[in-house]
């Protein structure tokens, strides 16, 4: 073990509980500061969102996140009180506020990494320290046992995270403004779908505006874009992409290779996939009503 991941392995290591029964565990409010979460709201999210993953993988989310609460000192203004001796009294209580914790297990802190904020180094040593050895087995082989449903917000987490890191990759590359962000997104779209822009997309899936492409996607059409984001990310990073005509061309030509490996396979081309009747937003919200009622 280097020197590197000697210091990834104690960070972990030194929030890592052990209960009563001999369990290990960790405190989401610790792992919040380790992972550089600065507020608990942004941080609350990714546990939402690895609570949803938790229940796609088919493992009771209250075994893994165990909901606590703790009590912590609120701040409070400096008071005195003249006695009748002249001399001051100090009148300072330390009030008390109860927050919500979860005891996490490693696998809840494995979905955690796996959901935060890709960017972040931190992230990447929490997704080595929490990796489950046969993780990778075991999620080929829970995936085919997945409704579509499910596939598809399984898919679709793993897009947000990949689509940041794709993000970065293009600013990298002197992709600055909205506009110039959209025509890279564009890029990537004419190449998968023959053509199409994202607004095409849109149109031939009946979407208002303000509605994301991405949240109307079938499983199958959903793999296909990962794999686009994951590639252009990858050969972006590996030639050293510096420049928005370079980063759009790259983009253009993976989703162009994508297209062609379908078409090899017998596959359906995107654009001819159908359009779900639920959104991604739907499901996740249905998801997290079965968790809120559970939990009740």
């Amino acid at each position: 073990m280097n020197e590197l991941e000697a210091q990834q392995k104690k960070l972990f290591d030194d929030l890592r509980h052990i209960d009563e029964s001999g369990n290990e565990y960790w405190l989401a409010r610790e792992l919040q500061a380790a992972l550089q979460y600065k507020e608990w709201r942004n941080f609350q999210k990714v546990i939402s969102t690895a609570q949803i993953a938790c229940k796609i993988s088919q493992q009771d989310v209250a075994d893994h996140f165990v909901e606590t609460i703790k009590m912590v000192e609120m701040p409070s203004k400096p008071r005195k009180k003249q006695t009748a001796d002249l001399g001051f009294v100090d009148l300072n209580k330390t009030k008390m506020k109860p927050v919500t914790d979860y005891k996490l297990t490693r696998y809840a802190c494995y979905l955690i990494v796996m959901n935060g904020d890709p960017r972040k180094e931190v992230i990447a040593w929490g997704q080595t320290y929490f990796a489950v050895k046969t993780r990778q087995q075991e999620l080929a082989e829970l995936y085919e046992r997945l409704s579509e449903d499910e596939k598809r917000l399984f898919i679709r987490g793993d897009i947000r995270q990949k689509n940041m890191l794709l993000a970065e990759a293009a600013h990298k590359a002197g992709i600055i403004t909205n506009r110039e962000y959209a025509a890279f997104q564009d890029a990537g779209y004419r190449g998968l779908y023959g053509g199409l822009t994202a607004r095409d997309i849109a149109e031939n899936k009946g979407l208002q505006s303000g509605e994301e492409i991405l949240d109307f996607m079938g499983s199958e059409e959903l793999a296909a874009n990962l794999f686009r984001i994951t590639q252009t990310e990858a050969k972006m990073r590996r030639e050293g992409t510096d420049t928005p005509a370079k980063a759009n061309a790259a983009h253009y030509e993976v989703g162009k290779i994508v297209r062609k490996a379908i078409k090899e396979v017998g596959g359906t081309m995107p654009e001819n996939l159908p359009t779900p009747d639920k959104s991604i937003k739907e499901l996740e919200t249905e998801t997290r009503r079965k968790l809120k009622t559970n939990k009740d």
